[in-house]
């Protein structure tokens, strides 16, 4: 089959790629990939995405942060490729299930390719705070989000406030304004006008396991 054309910087991003798979045994996350050539996480997105469309590379699974690897001749003909060894999912950092937080993102990884649902866009936050402890949400948690800029009545989200804070809770729209429900009945709910969503509560991880 014969292949498109890559652009210069296509052909750098696939042999960084490349030696990194080489070195290391796993695919960049495309933070990684961003920060070598010095430019931003969406930018690398679009030059991936095109790689992908060209079909030089493919993803293991949707929302694996270390799922890239390479389509080689051998992969059409006898089936080899670069393959990921473990999935991992991104912890991006901490989330207030008490008093709000600064939203601060602080990557770490997750591997538990268990916990990943399929199909679904997850990220991890650390969980600060007892706000959400009549949920079973308790501080030192690890909850599991996926992705949505939208929520239902009752579910679980990541919310954005005014502010730039972050918290978890329970949403609710009300007539004209929204709530954030806390699941401690010592604590009162916080009103708003509207948030920004980041994602809506999928799991939640201890040390014993997944609850």
């Amino acid at each position: 089959m014969s292949q498109r054309p890559l652009t210069r910087r296509q052909r750098e991003i696939l042999d960084f790629l490349q030696d990194y798979m080489d070195r290391e045994e796993i695919s960049p996350t495309l933070e990684e990939i961003a920060q070598q050539f010095g430019v931003n996480k969406v930018t690398i997105f679009g030059h991936v995405a095109e790689l992908e469309r060209k079909g030089v590379i493919e993803r293991a699974a949707p929302g694996i942060s270390r799922g890239l690897r390479i389509v080689t001749e051998e992969n059409e003909s006898n089936e080899k490729v670069h393959t990921i060894p473990s999935p991992s999912i991104d912890v991006l950092g901490s989330i207030a299930a008490g008093t709000p937080i600064e939203a601060i993102e602080a990557p770490e990884k997750l591997d538990f390719a268990s916990l990943i649902p399929d199909g679904k866009d997850v990220y991890a936050l650390r969980v600060n705070g007892n706000s959400m402890i009549e949920d079973s949400i308790r501080d030192g948690d690890l909850v599991l989000i996926e992705k949505r800029a939208s929520a239902r009545n009752g579910e679980t989200v990541v919310a954005i406030l005014d502010d730039d804070e972050a918290t978890l809770k329970r949403y609710y729209k009300e007539k004209d304004r929204v709530r954030l429900q806390p699941a401690n009945s010592t604590m009162d709910p916080i009103y708003v006008d509207q948030i920004e969503i980041r994602g809506v509560l999928i799991g939640v991880v201890r040390q014993y396991g997944l609850s």
